[in-house]
């Protein structure tokens, strides 16, 4: 009995994945992931990488950080486990004249040997993988000793966080669910990577999400970002006005601009740590 019990509480994690999978693949992320380029560049010069390093770009996206790293001149790998998000990537890359390869992979998984980089880098994509644990594990490996590894996440407190947050209060969360602004917290990050690590810094920046006013916002993200286009059809027709309400009365309360428009403040963690 306790051992069928303790299965049950075991979470799904490739169903889960495979869910995500297919969020991230229903709309064009890559139409947000370039308003955020500025967070790849800054985090790329926090690395400080030195030109000619192995880097790995974990969860890449639309390849923010990528772009960032190969600009630099070091030897970078750009991953994700979304095809067309690579391919848009790598689209990029061509376009700038720059230089890096492309591969599939799962940040749960990472098809690559111990000690492999030179470093590691991860702008808000790590943190959305199911598996937190695995997902940390994983980046500590593939990382020479010596090494740096490099991430951008949201905070729990910030726009993107309490909206990833207001969004599950609408839905139901799986079996398991750990919100993925935990890696935005600065006690998650020394607990997971402290121990393995020489040094480590954990700075709180911001980014300013600018749109025309808070229904811009809102009708870019119901288009473009996966996440909250599953979450409109999930609630259905019932409940897609109070979801779209409270999207609305968040951009407000973060709204910092003065003109009209919108300019929602939010917070992320820049962490930067030598692995030991």
């Amino acid at each position: 009995m306790e051992t069928a019990t303790l299965e049950r509480n075991v979470p799904d994690y490739k169903k889960w994945n495979d869910r995500l999978n297919t969020s991230w693949s229903c709309a064009d992320y890559a139409r947000i992931g370039v308003t955020l380029q500025i967070t790849g560049e800054e985090l790329a010069e926090a690395a400080e990488f030195t030109p000619g390093s192995k880097i790995l770009d974990v969860a890449a996206g639309n390849g923010n950080a990528t772009l960032a790293v190969a600009r630099r001149f070091c030897d970078v790998t750009s991953t994700d486990y979304v095809q067309p998000l690579l391919d848009k990537g790598r689209a990029r890359v061509e376009a700038e004249g720059l230089e890096a390869d492309f591969r599939i992979a799962d940040a749960q998984d990472l098809p690559f040997s111990d000690n492999k980089f030179d470093g590691v880098i991860s702008t808000f994509g790590a943190m959305f993988a199911p598996d937190q644990q695995a997902t940390a594990s994983e980046l500590i490996r593939v990382c020479k000793p010596g090494g740096k590894i490099a991430l951008a996440s949201w905070t729990p407190t910030g726009f993107i966080g309490r909206m990833c947050r207001l969004i599950g209060s609408h839905m139901s969360a799986a079996p398991g669910f750990r919100a993925p602004a935990n890696w935005g917290r600065e006690e998650w990050i020394r607990d997971h990577f402290e121990p393995h690590a020489s040094s480590i810094s954990f700075v709180r920046k911001t980014f300013n999400f600018r749109y025309h006013s808070p229904e811009h916002f809102l009708n870019f993200f119901r288009t473009y970002y996966g996440l909250t286009r599953k979450a409109f059809e999930k609630v259905g027709p019932d409940g897609e006005k109070a979801l779209a309400d409270d999207i609305l009365d968040l951009c407000r309360e973060f709204d910092v601009a003065t003109d009209g428009s919108l300019r929602a403040a939010s917070d992320y963690a820049e962490v930067v740590f030598v692995k030991a």
